[in-house]
């Protein structure tokens, strides 16, 4: 069985496309264009990074081309004004980079891409040192694990462990990666710790609980949460 992918270096890509302090303008458009990204880590020394440059980073020098900014424009826009006339990675790049260490569990990263509206994070040690970058396809790899898998770890780590003595009387079944619990329980109070274990399961899209008992009727989706 495939273990859950549970932190960044799970996932990472390890062979990153990166550039100078000193890369030149020209160089950092060609290199973005032959490798068919977006953005880019810049390091310096050893591969310490120090910022990322990104498409973003670069259109002010077409904007600005042919125009004059007035005084106002000037003063409310400085970082791009500043950036328009910017001709290496050092001028050009945002920073501190926004980084992820590759122990950070992949919710960790995925909240850091959505609070600070990033599409991937450099993977950086505790010197800073490049290890990898991590993309928003690269958190969505989960996904792809096999409903048969996830069924077999939902067995083996929440239902064998919640309901040892009624293990073999429910039924797990998966499809899509919803995850449908049946069966009949002594403690019905368990339905909702049940699911949140199933969710925290990586991989799971959903979890439908038809957990019964004698006293009680099936409980609805979210187990009457």
């Amino acid at each position: 069985m495939t273990e859950t992918p549970h932190i960044v270096s799970d996932v990472m890509t390890h062979t990153v496309v990166a550039v100078g302090r000193h890369a030149p303008f020209k160089e950092i458009v060609q290199t973005m264009e032959q490798w068919k990204v977006s953005a880019m880590p810049v390091l310096e020394g050893e591969g310490r990074v120090i910022g990322v440059v990104s498409e973003a980073d670069l259109l002010p020098k077409e904007e600005f081309r042919d125009s004059d900014p007035s005084l106002f424009e000037q003063r409310r826009r400085l970082s791009d004004v500043a950036k328009a006339g910017a001709v290496t990675a050092g001028e050009l790049m945002s920073t501190p980079a926004i980084t992820v260490h590759p122990d950070a569990t992949l919710a960790q990263a995925a909240r850091i891409m959505a609070v600070r509206h990033v599409k991937r994070l450099p993977v950086v040690d505790d010197l800073d040192m490049l290890q990898g970058i991590v993309s928003r396809a690269d958190l969505l790899k989960v996904f792809l694990r096999s409903d048969e898998d996830i069924e077999e770890e939902v067995r083996r780590t929440v239902v064998s462990y919640l309901f040892p003595a009624f293990s073999h009387a429910i039924h797990v079944n998966v499809h899509e990666g919803v995850v449908t619990l049946r069966g009949h329980i002594r403690d019905t109070s368990l339905i909702s710790v049940a699911v949140r274990l199933v969710r925290a399961i990586e991989g799971v899209v959903d979890v439908d609980p038809q957990l019964t008992s004698e006293s009680t009727t099936p409980a609805g989706p979210g187990g009457g949460q």
